[in-house]
């Protein structure tokens, strides 16, 4: 036996109120997570060799386990301004000695994770390879698993995320508008 048609909708009606009422009983009693603000500095590090830009890259797993291809950066440490944290860090993940060219772009965005609330400020600079030879051996945190030098018009291909990518578009025009840059 079916329905009649107001009783279908009186069942709808009931339906929705009751799960209204459960997500408004849960709002309730649910804490707000606290929020934590991070800053980080890195950037894209350029060597040149036979006329051709090559950009430094690390491979890092994320939060689901996935390898993917980044700039290197991390977290400021004590003191340290942005510049000091982008060097030191670029250092550590790609063995890399360099030093700050240009302040390319901050970006600024939100994550949550299961106790707390992040709100990430990232500093990207445009780096000059100085010396040093592409290792991961001196990460701290092991969180670079690879290094490569990868060419700067082939690197936004392998890049995970849009904001890197576009970070590279910015060096590319950079580049080629002032080629000592």
């Amino acid at each position: 036996m079916s329905k009649k048609p107001n009783e279908s909708r009186r069942y709808a009606k009931r339906t929705y109120y009751l799960k209204r009422t459960v997500r408004a009983r849960c709002a309730l009693n649910r804490t707000p997570l606290p929020i934590v603000n991070e800053t980080s500095a890195g950037g894209a590090t350029i060597m040149v060799r036979d006329k051709v830009a090559y950009v430094a890259v690390i491979a890092r797993r994320n939060r689901g386990g996935r390898l993917e291809w980044c700039l290197p950066k991390g977290h400021l440490e004590g003191t340290e301004t942005a510049e000091q944290a982008a060097v030191r860090e670029v250092a550590e993940e790609t063995g890399i000695n360099s030093r700050v060219l240009k302040h390319l772009a901050s970006i600024d965005y939100w994550f949550s994770g299961t106790d707390r609330r992040v709100h990430k400020v990232v500093h990207h600079f445009l780096l000059e390879a100085l010396s040093g030879t592409l290792t991961n051996e001196n990460d701290p945190d092991h969180e670079a698993e690879e290094v490569e030098w990868v060419r700067l018009d082939e690197v936004a291909a392998r890049l995970a995320y849009p904001n890197e990518r576009r970070i590279i578009s910015t060096v590319r025009v950079l580049l080629e508008s002032d080629p000592k840059s």
